[in-house]
């Protein structure tokens, strides 16, 4: 099988790396108008004998045979790339978020489904086998009803020095940036954990989000002005009567990249933590029956589950669109238009009408 690449900034590495775990599968060749990142891909994975294209029009018209494109430009760049790519019929695979505001992902998802083409967008953190578990558990409803649910996204990179000095950086500065088409750290990780909660526990209704920029840290370096959010807290209230809060900041000192879920329901309660290293992506917490009232948790250890790579792959073979899709990026994507919008207007939105 035959995948090619759009783009070839930090992420396209991770994309090339996982596709050739899988058997049969080759990354053919990769395409970038940044000339000197298309160069270093080109050189840093030289043995693979990938061919490079300078731009997404000369590999689509040079590449006939490609079973799918995996599309890792910068956001911004996410709805013109993929549009062309479903135009010319390929199979799309998407780095997250799916466009920059719901208009665009909606026409995205529009062409995606007039193409019939495979299409998925990399939420990476579907792929803990524990949080697969807990929402087999919640839609089981073993655990009776939702009643609330507490969701965070942790990152730490503005107070430490964990993957590098962020002020030296193009790839951390550019995120402080809504010139550099960056929404934030409610656009780069606050799309996780809405789909993280949304996916598990079900659909929002109604938010109220309050968005933070910390200007102590300056307001600009070199061309980047850093206006964008750096964190946000949100209160929302599901379609299906639980209300919870969902958060994100960059601040969370000790924690690299952490991700926590918690979701209480009428019989029980579940809880996901994963962590950078991915040595928690396994582990879910559950507490149901005689351990309510004993305050007690067990815990479950979960078959490895597959990786979104692996699903797209799957998704090809037997022409069955497994989750998530374009229709979920661009769900996910009305939501963070909402949180936008209940910032500016300091009120409730309701997101069904938005």
């Amino acid at each position: 099988m035959k995948i090619g690449i759009v783009g070839t900034g930090n992420i396209s590495t991770r994309h090339l790396n996982e596709f050739s775990k899988i058997e049969n599968v080759n990354v053919e060749a990769v395409c970038d108008t940044n000339v000197e990142n298309l160069n270093l891909f080109l050189k840093n994975n030289k043995e693979k004998k990938i061919r490079g294209y300078s731009s997404l029009e000369n590999m689509l018209e040079n590449e006939k045979y490609f079973d799918g494109i995996s599309n890792t430009t910068p956001d911004k760049f996410h709805k013109e790339t993929s549009l062309q790519i479903l135009n010319k019929g390929f199979n799309i695979f998407c780095e997250k978020p799916l466009a920059e505001n719901y208009q665009d992902a909606k026409e995205m998802v529009d062409a995606a489904q007039k193409s019939k083409k495979i299409n998925m967008v990399n939420f990476t953190y579907r792929e803990s086998s524990a949080y697969q578990k807990l929402v087999e558990i919640l839609k089981s409803g073993q655990l009776g009803t939702p009643r609330h649910v507490s969701a965070c996204y942790y990152q730490s990179w503005l107070a430490s020095d964990k993957w590098g000095k962020w002020r030296e950086d193009d790839k951390w500065l550019w995120r402080l940036s809504t010139k550099h088409g960056s929404n934030g750290a409610l656009g780069d990780t606050g799309v996780h954990i809405f789909d993280f909660a949304v996916n598990a526990v079900g659909d929002i209704k109604e938010i109220f989000a309050d968005l933070k920029t910390y200007y102590d840290k300056g307001d600009k370096i070199r061309e980047y002005i850093l206006d964008a959010n750096d964190g946000f807290n949100s209160l929302v209230k599901f379609e299906n009567g639980a209300i919870g809060t969902i958060t994100n900041t960059r601040y969370a000192t000790g924690h690299a990249n952490s991700v926590i879920l918690e979701v209480f329901c009428t019989q029980g309660g579940l809880k996901v933590e994963l962590d950078e290293e991915r040595t928690k992506w396994s582990t879910l917490h559950i507490c149901q029956n005689e351990n309510i009232n004993k305050m007690a948790w067990d815990i479950i250890n979960c078959p490895k589950t597959p990786s979104n790579y692996q699903k797209f792959i799957e998704s090809i073979k037997t022409n069955k669109n497994l989750q998530p899709d374009f229709s979920q990026g661009a769900k996910i994507q009305k939501i963070i238009d909402s949180c936008i919008k209940s910032n500016d207007n300091k009120s409730w939105i309701d997101i069904n009408i938005m």
